[in-house]
């Protein structure tokens, strides 16, 4: 590690406007269904064992909402408004199931800026490869607000 390196740390409350967008595309692999399964010790079947979905509605595997979800909060520490934010509320609905190896657009955009509450509304939809809505909804995010104005590795030892 490098002492005295900059990071980056996220758009601060005064620079996200109303209406921003950020578009992504996520192609869901084994690797990633594995991963979460293995990081939630979830057994669930539906997820995972094609002869129990195909005795189901879902006719196959799914992806775990929960996984989606995930993808929607690493793109707010990412990229909107980045990293130094965080998730202070949530309310998705996922309408259609997700399956295995689907490639999903998640779009997320700024419907309210609160700047003395220092809270985002961001509102979030995403569709599959068939253009079906598979998640619609919305984030509440704290930004980014540091008191020191240059953030340091040191700053960032325990990451």
């Amino acid at each position: 590690m490098i002492l005295g390196k900059k990071r980056r740390v996220g758009r601060g409350i005064q620079d996200i406007k109303v209406g921003e967008k950020l578009k992504l595309t996520e192609k869901i692999e084994d690797r990633d269904l594995l991963l979460y399964l293995g990081l939630t010790n979830d057994p669930n079947p539906i997820y995972i064992q094609h002869d129990f979905a195909a005795q189901t509605d879902v006719k196959k595997p799914i992806v775990p909402t929960l996984m989606l979800t995930g993808i929607i909060t690493s793109a707010v520490s990412k990229y909107l408004p980045g990293p130094g934010s965080y998730i202070l509320a949530q309310h998705l609905e996922f309408p259609v199931p997700v399956y295995h190896y689907e490639t999903v657009e998640i779009t997320l955009e700024v419907q309210l800026v609160l700047v003395e509450e220092n809270k985002i509304d961001i509102s979030v939809t995403a569709v599959n490869e068939s253009g079906e809505q598979i998640i619609t909804g919305y984030v509440s995010v704290a930004a980014p607000e540091l008191k020191e104005k240059q953030l340091t590795s040191q700053s960032l030892d325990n990451f």
